[in-house]
C-alpha cells in the first residue's frame, strides 16, 4: 500500500500570473470547513475559492472532492485535486484564492495557475517538515475497574493512546480509547499480564 501524508498544521503560499494573485493552504480535513468560512470573510474582494479535499470515510474507503467555485468547468477543482493524490495527501483539504488581475488566462493558464499554487504549498509544507505519515487510527471502548485505574493510564500515556472520552461508572471507568492498531494490542497486552485486573472490551 502508497504511504500517505496529512498535514500537522496550516501551510499557505502565493503567487502571480498576469497581475492574478493566487493564495493556496494546506489545511488539516478537521478544521477545513471552518477555514474556507474564515478565508472568505477574511478576503471578500478575491473572486474564487477554488477548493478541493482526500479524506477517509469509516469505510476506510477514500472521499474525494471539489470544487471550482465559478471557475470554468475543469479548470480548477479538479486540477488540484489530482496533486493531492499526486503527492499521496490525505486528511486534508487544498483552498486557493484567486484575485482577479484584470487579464483573462484562458483554460490552459487556470490549469496551470491552480496545479503550481497546489505544488508551490506542498513543497513549502514539505519544507517545513509539515507532512506526517498518515497511520490508521483504532477505537477501543473498555471498562476498567477502580483500583487498576493509574495503571492503565500509565499504558495509555506511555504507548501515546488519546482517550476520546472518559466515563466513571458504579463498577468502574469507561474508557473510549484512539490510537494506532499497534498501540492498542500493546496496551491490552499489558493489562491483560496484570491477572488481577478484571476489564472488559465493550467495543474495538
Amino acid at each position: 500500500m502508497t504511504s500517505l501524508y496529512y498535514p500537522l498544521k496550516i501551510v499557505e503560499s502565493s503567487f502571480e500570473v498576469k497581475g492574478s494573485e493566487f493564495l493556496s493552504y494546506l489545511v488539516s480535513i478537521k478544521h477545513f470547513t471552518e477555514f474556507v468560512a474564515q478565508m472568505r470573510i477574511k478576503h471578500p474582494k478575491a473572486v474564487h475559492f477554488v477548493t478541493s479535499s482526500r479524506k477517509f470515510n469509516p469505510q476506510r474507503q477514500i472521499e474525494e472532492s471539489f470544487s471550482d467555485d465559478g471557475e470554468p468547468k475543469g479548470t480548477s477543482g479538479m486540477p488540484t485535486l489530482k496533486v493531492l493524490r499526486g503527492y499521496d495527501l490525505i486528511e486534508c483539504g487544498l483552498l486557493v484564492v484567486r484575485y482577479f488581475g484584470g487579464t483573462l488566462l484562458g483554460t490552459g493558464g487556470l490549469v496551470r495557475a491552480y496545479t503550481q499554487a497546489t505544488k508551490d504549498v506542498i513543497e513549502k509544507a514539505k519544507e517545513q517538515g509539515a507532512l506526517q505519515l498518515y497511520i490508521p487510527q483504532e477505537s477501543l471502548v473498555i471498562k476498567i475497574p477502580f483500583s487498576a485505574f493509574s495503571k492503565a493510564e500509565y499504558w495509555i500515556k506511555k504507548l501515546e493512546i488519546q482517550i476520546v472520552q472518559k466515563e466513571f461508572l458504579q463498577e468502574g471507568v469507561q474508557l473510549e480509547l484512539e490510537a494506532n492498531l499497534e498501540n492498542l494490542q500493546a496496551f491490552l497486552g499489558k493489562i491483560e499480564s496484570h491477572k488481577r485486573i478484571a476489564f472488559t472490551v465493550v467495543l474495538s
